[in-house]
C-alpha cells in the first residue's frame, strides 16, 4: 500500500482529517523512539511468550514395572469375588478389576500409597 492509500484508509476507517491521518502515518513510519514508545516496548518485553517448537519430542521407551505385591493382593480379592459367586468381567493391569454379582456391577481398585516422608503428618 502506498503512503497516499494508507492515509485515505486512515481517514475513512478512523474518521479523522487529512492532517491527522498524515501525522499518524508519519508516527507509524519514523524510527524515532519517544518516551511513550519506549515504555510500551518495555512492557511488551515483560510479557512471557510460549511458542511451540518445530522439533518433535521422542516417545518414551521406558517399560512399566509390574508391582507384584499389588498383583498378589488384587488376585486374592478376585478369587474372593469369584468364590462368592461373582463373575469377573474385566481386569486392568494389577490395579483394578470389575465383576458382576447377581444383577449388580462392581469395580475394585487397589491403590498403593507412597510412604510418608519424615516430618510429614
Amino acid at each position: 500500500m502506498t503512503k497516499a492509500e494508507e492515509i485515505k484508509n486512515y481517514m475513512k476507517n478512523l474518521g479523522i482529517s487529512k492532517e491527522e491521518a498524515e501525522q499518524l502515518w508519519e508516527d507509524d513510519h519514523n524510527d524515532v523512539v519517544t518516551p511513550e514508545m519506549a515504555e510500551m516496548e518495555k512492557k511488551a518485553k515483560q510479557i512471557k511468550r510460549y511458542e511451540k517448537s518445530d522439533n518433535k519430542r521422542k516417545a518414551s521407551t521406558k517399560e512399566r514395572k509390574v508391582d507384584e505385591e499389588k498383583k498378589a493382593f488384587l488376585n486374592g480379592f478376585r478369587i474372593f469375588a469369584e468364590g462368592k459367586g461373582g463373575k469377573v468381567t474385566a481386569i486392568k493391569n494389577e490395579a483394578e478389576f470389575s465383576f458382576t454379582y447377581g444383577e449388580n456391577s462392581y469395580t475394585v481398585k487397589l491403590v498403593k500409597h507412597r510412604p510418608e516422608k519424615k516430618g510429614e503428618k
